[in-house]
């Protein structure tokens, strides 16, 4: 494929982003060269990445796929990234493990086969290491040196990782009353971490400022004006759930909503692998899991409003505290289109979630994991979602992270070092 030429922050090079052809707007359809754009210059809309797959054939790619690293660089030639990618310095984060959660299932009374695709195992133990590794190699190629965002605390860590790996400056901007054990994690990469007093709407909107400004000369802000890029990194969920499926869609898939954009990448994956022949068509549904205390689709999806007004997040699930989500109108569409819904719990439910997931599967979510079983079973109990059918509900990030949620779990008992003592507890079996 021909290389695109454009502006970078120094000059003008030749970008190599593999089968990437253009930026088009996903309002009007407006077309531009690849570049670190993140709105259409016709109507403000936002673009996303248009490609080029008019010359793979189906069993060719699959086997090319199957070959290919223990990854998300596997589906490189589906990705905005260069034919080598997988020879340069990153995180390298994906292939993360797809759980068939039977004891869950008996917990929840499904019987059509229940998955949890627990993003946990990425490197810094959440999925924003897929997004983020996208968004680097946009980095190297338009020529920025120091990588930055806007995060409620994951997307910080994995923005810190991602730089020390590859060599570049990070400087992170986040809320400054996150969780502990995130701020630490993203400090301990030793790049800048900044909090700004506010929450992430008002992060965000500084992070824009800063864009415009000669300070932010040369950075790459990977959820502004890599965006595009970015948000790519989610498709390689759907990617592996089918591959691990034996290249077949799931009947239903419960996905937690931030801003929106995973969920809605999810959605594009699935209809690639569609279109390029890589698994049956076949109709799927999409759920959409927010935390009552933040969740603003959930409420225009109940009340079938198209705009979503913001909220001021007030609940546990801070990596899910976006208050004015952008991709919340693509959100409440992907849903109606395919049949599924948008709902949310509160954060006792959320707790509960936590502690049933670990109790039943082993795995230790962080608050948006509670939020995606939480209302896995509340859909269930609802009759919304089918238990006859093959669900996968995404666990997003480790527990490690937020446990201040789980703050009250503890000790069963405290018993002197002998065999009365442990009998009179009540322990023995």
């Amino acid at each position: 494929m021909a290389a695109q030429t454009v502006a970078s922050t120094t000059d003008s090079r030749t970008v190599d982003l593999g089968p990437a052809a253009a930026l088009s707007c996903r309002e009007c359809g407006h077309r531009v060269p690849l570049g670190p754009v993140f709105a259409c210059e016709e109507c403000f809309g936002p673009l996303e990445i248009a490609y080029d797959f008019s010359a793979y054939d189906t069993e060719e790619l699959r086997k090319r796929i199957e070959a290919g690293p223990s990854n998300i660089w596997r589906y490189a030639p589906l990705l905005p990234v260069p034919a080598d990618v997988a020879t340069k310095p990153n995180i390298n984060p994906g292939w993360t493990k797809l759980v068939k959660a039977d004891n869950l299932a008996r917990e929840l009374g499904v019987t059509g086969g229940l998955y949890v695709k627990d993003d946990s195992g990425n490197p810094t133990h959440s999925f924003k290491d897929r997004v983020v590794a996208q968004a680097l190699e946009a980095a190297r190629a338009f020529g920025f040196t120091t990588l930055s965002c806007s995060s409620t605390g994951n997307l910080a860590g994995a923005v810190g990782a991602a730089a020390a790996r590859a060599g570049f400056r990070s400087c992170v901007f986040i809320p400054h009353d996150l969780e502990q054990g995130k701020v630490v994690m993203a400090a301990v990469y030793g790049g800048e971490l900044v909090g700004i007093e506010g929450n992430y709407d008002d992060v965000n909107r500084f992070c824009s400022e800063l864009i415009g400004d000669p300070a932010g000369e040369g950075w790459g802000f990977v959820n502004v004006n890599l965006r595009p890029y970015y948000a790519e990194g989610s498709k390689t969920l759907a990617y592996e759930i089918c591959e691990q499926l034996g290249w077949q869609l799931p009947d239903q898939l419960v996905v937690p909503i931030a801003s929106g954009s995973q969920l809605t990448k999810i959605d594009k994956g699935l209809q690639e692998l569609i279109k390029l022949g890589l698994v049956e068509d076949k109709p799927y549904k999409i759920f959409g899991a927010q935390a009552e205390g933040c969740s603003p689709v959930s409420v225009a999806y109940k009340a079938g409003h198209d705009v979503v007004r913001p909220q001021k997040p007030d609940t546990i699930a801070k990596s899910l505290a976006i208050g004015n989500p952008a991709d919340g109108p693509y959100v409440l569409d992907i849903a109606r289109r395919t049949g599924g819904a948008v709902e949310d719990v509160n954060d006792e439910q959320i707790v509960e979630a936590i502690k049933l997931l670990a109790r039943t599967e082993g795995i230790f979510a962080e608050t948006a994991g509670g939020v995606t079983v939480g209302v896995t079973r509340k859909l269930i109990e609802n009759g919304v979602l089918d238990p006859t059918l093959t669900t996968v509900v995404l666990n997003t990030g480790d527990g490690l992270k937020t446990l201040d949620a789980v703050a009250g779990t503890g000790l069963t008992a405290t018993i002197r070092p002998n065999l009365d003592s442990f009998r009179e507890a009540g322990l023995a079996s």
